[in-house]
């Protein structure tokens, strides 16, 4: 059986733009199949009010081309959807990505076909292309997560999930509304849904954590600035834990005085973002010292919602950063709006959604429009979404019945010639994702290089180094606070799902020289052939 394709890349948002570019740079021929009408991925699907990145944009964005870090003017300190998505559209239009790219096209099958030593693809229009390599770039927030509460399909009016919000946008003006969660999504469109509606009731389950955006127009001092030093930055931010160039303090909270250690916090506060947690090393290591970040922030709260009941609600009661750290602009404030509903839902929840509204606690609450806000099946969800087979027909979904399985984040045993891109295993959301981006299609695009050279077809992982990989992931995530609290980083979130820390918390460096490492010693735990 001929190949169509040396590699099928499975979505065209930013790891599957550049996984492209990287190819064609190389020789390799390449077809992208993506969902949505346009490129971006997240950014494509992502509408919601207020959407807008929570990395500064400046650090945000693709580093492989000089030329576009020159040419690209960012407009805002935090770049909204709409500017990300003409970012997206500007690099496909740049590097001509489009003409190997099918849109509106899903991905429905992948099986591995032993005797030709390739996979077969099949898509929902019907198309079957055979190909040497697959790649999934699905991203790891994709998959979004529809909550089964009952009586859902009986609501009358319009509901919207912020994951896939309509393109023609929503005016919620003259209208009541109620919003169901308040994760990163909601505390981004609910001011901006208050602004707009007539009334907003907000059902909360789980409080949150919030830093400011201090969102601001960048001067153009600043670009000239930034761009003057792009790889000082770029170099600098490959050192921290985080993939972003922080200044983080050394210092531990709980062994610095309490001005000095206030004085800190106010710092970071009055800058904003999510440098904040880099206020102390010890945040995410030391319980007490973590309590002293967590006050600082209540107390914050609470100066800010004039409604003592309704800023203790707002007041989150975990550990700050277990869950991923929102940042926001003017979300407690919104709780002072006469138009504004706090609902608390975490001692008995939603009973069921009704014709006009839903029901807590035998209590109706009646309105026109219903926002989900309820995040996605993370890490997981997308790839999960396709039925992938490897060898013997096994499918993925047996294989992570009980949890992810992957070597590096990269690559499965069993499903040779795989390729994730982020995937479970490997830093992605605890790090900026455009650096972790780019350096799995780097590693993936060396890999492929490597085995051509070599005359090699298929390159799996050793059932030892995925073990073995596993056990680095659980045992870091263990060594930090991050892995204590019920957050979608372990699918807490999704009903039924396997409670397992996904991503790798041992920081985006030690991740950069473990995957380098594999690399110098030829491959170490891969068999290829």
């Amino acid at each position: 059986m001929s190949l169509d394709f040396d590699a099928v890349i499975v979505g065209a948002g930013f790891g599957g733009l550049y996984m492209l570019q990287r190819l064609r740079g190389a020789g390799f021929k390449a077809r992208v199949f993506e969902a949505g009408k346009g490129v971006g991925g997240t950014w494509y699907w992502n509408r919601y009010p207020g959407a807008r990145c929570d990395v500064e944009s400046v650090q945000y964005s693709y580093q492989f081309s000089p030329e576009l870090q020159q040419e690209w003017e960012w407009t805002e300190r935090y770049a909204t959807q709409p500017e990300l998505l003409r970012y997206a559209n500007h690099v496909a239009d740049r590097f001509d990505l489009r003409r190997d790219i099918v849109f509106e096209t899903r991905v429905t099958e992948a099986a591995f076909d032993e005797a030709a030593s390739a996979w077969q693809v099949a898509t929902d229009k019907g198309e079957k292309v055979m190909t040497r390599f697959l790649i999934t770039a699905m991203g790891c927030l994709s998959s979004p997560n529809t909550p089964k509460i009952p009586g859902l399909v009986d609501f009358k009016g319009p509901t919207y999930h912020t994951g896939n919000w309509p393109h023609e946008g929503v005016d919620f003006t003259g209208k009541t509304v109620g919003v169901i969660g308040t994760g990163s999504s909601a505390i981004q469109s609910i001011p901006i849904i208050a602004r707009q509606a007539t009334h907003l009731t907000v059902f909360q389950r789980t409080a949150n954590y919030t830093v400011p955006a201090h969102n601001r127009p960048l001067d153009p001092a600043y670009l000239h600035e930034v761009k003057a030093h792009y790889p000082e930055m770029r170099k600098r931010a490959k050192t921290m834990i985080s993939g972003i160039d922080f200044k983080v303090n050394i210092a531990s909270a709980i062994e610095t005085p309490e001005a000095e250690r206030r004085r800190q916090y106010q710092e970071r506060w009055d800058y904003g973002g999510l440098g904040f947690m880099a206020s102390f090393s010890d945040l995410m290591l030391n319980d007490r010292s973590n309590r002293t970040a967590a006050d600082f922030v209540r107390g914050k709260i609470r100066e800010v919602v004039k409604d003592p009941e309704t800023a203790e609600r707002l007041a989150p009661k975990n550990i700050i950063g277990c869950k991923r750290l929102c940042v926001d602009t003017g979300y407690w404030e919104t709780f002072n709006r006469p138009n504004v509903t706090l609902v608390d839902v975490s001692d008995q929840p939603i009973e069921r959604i009704t014709a006009n509204g839903l029901r807590v606690r035998g209590r109706d609450y009646i309105f026109d429009c219903l926002v989900l806000a309820t995040g996605f099946d993370a890490m997981t969800g997308a790839l999960l979404n396709v039925d992938v087979r490897g060898r013997g027909g096994q499918s993925l979904r047996d294989k992570w019945r009980d949890g992810p399985k992957t070597y590096l984040g990269l690559t499965m045993t069993g499903f040779p010639n795989l390729f994730t891109i982020t995937g479970p295993g490997s830093p992605s959301v605890l790090t900026n994702m455009l650096p972790s981006i780019e350096q799995h299609v780097e590693w993936i695009g060396d890999c492929l290089e490597y085995l051509r050279s070599r005359g090699a077809t298929v390159i799996e992982a050793s059932p030892a180094a995925e073990e073995a990989w596993g056990g680095e992931v659980g045992e870091a995530a263990g060594a930090t606070l991050r892995s204590t609290c019920n957050s979608w980083y372990v699918g807490a979130n999704i009903p039924g799902k396997p409670r397992v820390f996904m991503p790798y918390i041992g920081g985006f460096p030690a991740y950069i020289e473990r995957c380098e490492a594999v690399v110098k010693a030829g491959y170490a735990g891969f068999a290829l052939t």
